[in-house]
């Protein structure tokens, strides 16, 4: 089983931060060997801190085996000089700071080779996240198993090669959760349209969306196909919606567009 990394630093503490720095240490990082830079920390953060005893935003840092960038995009050239402190030779950074390349994160750290950049979600915060991670030739086989420790901690992770994939990866699963949240809305808009009340629709509609969810996480084998069609009757009223959200301009068509457009997006904020 891969081990933690001894020491780690965490820059940027916000909610993915601090929602991933909590599902670390509720893993079994242990919190002696972790600092955390925050340059303003929230209640919630010095509650963390005060319970498991981490430095937070120490005078004189040393290198970590580990990094984490988890700063605002707009933050990082003011942040990268004040944080080299934390990177040696041998550090491993990963970056969750989205748009910003690894070519871009190399130029701007002076000591590391080694860099992995990873786009979670925001289901992180509850440790479903599901992310996905694109490292360059410098990582070793024990910094990725580092980087696959701490990800899945707080959700599920897979490695891309092309790192190019990523643009791709923050379109789906990175976006993804908005979508989610729109076809709540969208179905309750909808149960509204043919009659219900309109918080008896959203209700069932969170719910009907939530308990979907849960089967899936209760049957990982099974394929998501498979878990459609056991609620289609032939002939039934499943079917004649499916009929709908089938055809040649429904679902597919729409999310092929919205993810097509999200990663154009993501391209364009990366340079």
């Amino acid at each position: 089983m891969t081990d933690w990394p001894q020491t780690l630093a965490l820059a940027g503490a916000g909610k993915m931060g601090g929602a991933m720095l909590r599902g670390w240490l509720d893993g079994g990082l242990k919190a002696a060997g972790v600092v955390v830079v925050e340059p303003h920390p929230s209640p919630e953060l010095l509650g963390l801190q005060a319970e498991r005893g981490f430095a937070l935003n120490p005078r004189t840092p040393a290198p970590a085996q580990a990094l984490v960038l988890a700063v605002k995009p707009q933050a990082l050239a003011e942040a990268a000089p004040s944080l080299q402190g934390l990177a040696g030779p041998q550090t491993l950074v990963i970056s969750v700071i989205a748009g910003k390349t690894i070519a871009d994160l190399a130029g701007r750290f002076q000591s590391p080779r080694a860099f992995v950049r990873v786009m979670p979600n925001t289901p992180a915060a509850v440790g479903r996240g599901a992310a996905a991670g694109a490292a360059n030739g410098q990582v070793s086989a024990t910094q990725r198993g580092w980087t696959e420790k701490l990800m899945r901690a707080v959700g599920v992770f897979e490695w891309v090669e092309d790192e190019a994939l990523i643009d791709a990866v923050t379109a789906l699963s990175g976006s993804g959760p908005a979508y989610a949240f729109a076809l709540v809305e969208a179905m309750a808009r909808a149960g509204e349209a043919v009659g219900l009340p309109a918080d008896l629709s959203m209700r069932l509609a969170r719910a009907t969306v939530e308990g979907a969810g849960e089967l899936m996480a209760r049957e990982p084998q099974v394929p998501a196909a498979v878990l459609r069609q056991n609620v289609t009757s032939p002939g039934g009223t499943t079917a004649a919606a499916l009929g709908v959200l089938q055809a040649a301009d429904g679902l597919d068509a729409l999310l092929a567009r919205a993810v097509r457009a999200a990663r154009e997006r993501a391209r364009e904020l990366s340079g």
